[in-house]
């Protein structure tokens, strides 16, 4: 193993770059154009650029990723979480280029990859399952009918994918079809393949995973337990290590069931066995995912393991250093910082960061994929940086995260901070007790969301300019800039006489166009850039009068229309929704903001849009 391609972005991207470099493996780095300045870029030993901006054209680009891991003479693949992970096709393409896949085999993934296969697996194995059908369903119509068999609620899930993309749950038999078609298009979108199945859904349960990682020589060991139970949109947001308040008969049927699983699949590397756990105490399988989890840190604080590293030494077909798991040396919580807006449902909330701060101190690690001056990109994950605190138990760990949220800021984009403080002062998450202890996958949208106040302090004046009043900073000796050569990032160091040649050219450009203004329509010098945005407005859609006694219906944030659920010149009430955008890979509803006839603005599904994009009218 001696050069590592990360087929990744992100916060991923920078463990992956450190595991590596604790190995002294070289390491490639990929980016999309709007991560150009991404720190995963600039860690890597060479990055190269994707040329794209769409997940399509760059990081779910199997020839270009394949094509740069030989121009770079990339020796492995480590694909992280999402994108391309969970690709059986992309596992075989990079073993048949003559490349290390660091994962399971192609075999093993396409197996536990289809969710339904995956429920063959675990019922061989002996591991709890909860009703559902045996196969992907052809229609919104089969769907119907489980719900109608098995009753409410019922759960519509991708049968290829994970990370809750294709998911939807469904308490009323008039909301299946919609749903159904939602689940579908959403898994088509995000995974290349639309098949879902469905399962009755175990309502108000805990979902708790356990941590598996396996080597060539049969080895298995499940190192421990997490709860994921804080969710809003099937979207993981605070996770913790050991699970809290299991009884010990429930922690050895969730180990056990994982090992079996993980054995009858012959599954080699690090994965993750997740499960549903009933308020009445019922236990089941939920899934595998084959890969690294985005809460690997929580398992590695709490256990005083690598399981990066571990991946990465698996993979180069070395035994597992242990024969059993090690026993927890602490308590560990992970609060994951998204670029969202908690108060305004979770909005997705583009923009650029100017500052971060989040916290430092004993037990205290920040895995970040962003540093001052990143831009958040709609088209990408709104995951900013998971911040992890570890204590020697739960109360202290809880007590710990108190003092750092606290204190923690982020410069530029509304994220969810306040929805991590709100979180930690409620009894039914920070109860001593099992009794106490209330929170369960939907919680958060049924309990807290209605409480939760708009990020009004991503904007506060605690931060300097981080790039100083001129935008940058120079030295005798130049700037330092980043340039492409060829599609292979390289940092070189400008001297100032170019400098002042470069700008006197492009004065002169920008004075010859018409207005004096460049292409992007901003004044000369102006610095200003297009669809910078923020979080703006509410998931309802905004609406501004439009001086002609309607209203104005506005995008509430920027992204691509999915599709039109209004038809043009339709009667429509408030509230009703009128279209669904798409962005940071979320499907969010536009709302009318009032009554009236609705006027369609001549876009078409899949045409971009920015925050205030005009998206019709409403008349009286």
């Amino acid at each position: 193993m001696r050069t590592v391609l990360i087929a990744n972005r992100s916060e991923i991207a920078v463990r992956i770059i450190r595991a590596c470099a604790e190995r002294g493996i070289r390491t490639v780095a990929v980016y999309a154009d709007a991560d150009a300045e991404a720190p995963h870029v600039l860690l890597a030993d060479e990055a190269y650029a994707l040329e794209g901006d769409s997940p399509a054209e760059t990081y779910l680009d199997q020839r270009k990723l394949l094509e740069i891991a030989r121009r770079a003479e990339a020796t492995d693949v480590h694909p992280g979480y999402g994108f391309l992970a969970e690709s059986a096709d992309f596992a075989r393409a990079v073993i048949a280029a003559g490349l290390r896949w660091i994962g399971p085999s192609p075999e093993t993934i396409e197996a536990l990859g289809d969710k339904i296969r995956a429920r063959e697996i675990a019922r061989a194995a002996g591991a709890p399952l909860a009703p559902g059908t045996d196969g992907p369903l052809e229609d919104a119509a089969q769907a119907r009918a489980f719900a109608e068999e098995y009753g409410l609620p019922i759960i519509i899930k991708a049968a290829h994918g994970g990370g809750g993309r294709g998911m939807r749950v469904v308490r009323e038999v008039d909301e299946v079809g919609e749903a159904f078609e939602a689940a579908a298009r959403e898994a088509r979108g995000a995974f290349g393949r639309g098949e879902c199945f469905v399962e009755r859904f175990l309502e108000r349960p805990r979902h708790v995973e356990a941590q598996v990682v396996a080597d060539a020589a049969g080895g298995v060991v499940v190192l421990g337990t997490r709860d994921c139970s804080l969710q809003r949109r099937n979207q993981k947001l605070v996770e913790e290590a050991p699970a809290p308040f299991l009884t010990e008969e429930q922690r050895r049927t969730l180990e056990e069931a994982a090992a079996a699983i993980f054995r009858e699949a012959g599954y080699v590397n690090a994965g993750t066995c997740e499960f549903l756990v009933g308020a009445d105490g019922l236990i089941s399988f939920l899934e595998v995912n084959t890969r690294i989890q985005v809460e690997h840190p929580i398992t590695e604080e709490a256990y005083g393991v690598d399981l990066v590293g571990l991946q990465l030494d698996v993979a180069a077909g070395e035994p597992l250093p242990f024969d059993e798991a090690p026993a927890p040396r602490g308590h560990a919580i992970e609060f994951r910082i998204n670029a969202e807006d908690p108060g305004r449902g979770f909005l997705p909330a583009g923009g650029a960061v100017r500052a971060l701060a989040l916290g430092g101190g004993p037990g205290v690690r920040v895995d970040a994929g962003v540093g001052p001056g990143t831009t958040v990109a709609g088209e990408f994950d709104s995951l900013l940086a998971k911040l992890v605190v570890t204590a020697p138990t739960r109360r202290q760990a809880l007590a710990r995260a108190r003092t750092v949220l606290r204190e923690a800021a982020v410069d530029g984009v509304a994220t969810t901070l306040p929805f991590h403080r709100a979180v930690l002062a409620r009894p039914e998450f920070a109860a001593e007790e099992a009794e106490g202890f209330g929170v369960h996958t939907t919680w958060i949208e049924e309990t807290l969301t209605p409480d939760l106040e708009p990020d009004g302090g991503y904007a506060a004046p605690r931060f300097a300019d981080p790039w100083g009043e001129d935008g940058g900073s120079s030295g005798p000796a130049g700037v330092a800039a980043a340039v492409e050569v060829e599609g292979r990032r390289l940092r070189v160091r400008l001297p100032e006489t170019a400098l002042a040649a470069l700008g006197e050219g492009l004065g002169r450009h920008l004075a010859a166009a018409p207005g004096g203004r460049g292409a992007s329509g901003g004044s000369a010098g102006s610095g200003a850039s297009a669809g910078a945005g923020g979080s703006g407005g509410a998931d309802s859609g905004e609406g501004a009068a439009d001086g002609a006694g309607g209203v104005v219906v506005e995008a509430p944030l920027a992204g691509s229309l999915v599709r039109w659920v209004a038809e043009d010149g339709a009667q429509v009430a408030e509230g009703e929704r009128l279209a669904v955008l798409e962005a940071m890979k979320t499907e969010m509803p536009v709302e009318a903001p009032g009554a009236g006839v609705f006027h369609r603005a001549e876009l078409e599904p899949g045409a971009k849009v920015a925050a205030g994009t005009q998206l019709g009218r409403i008349t009286g």
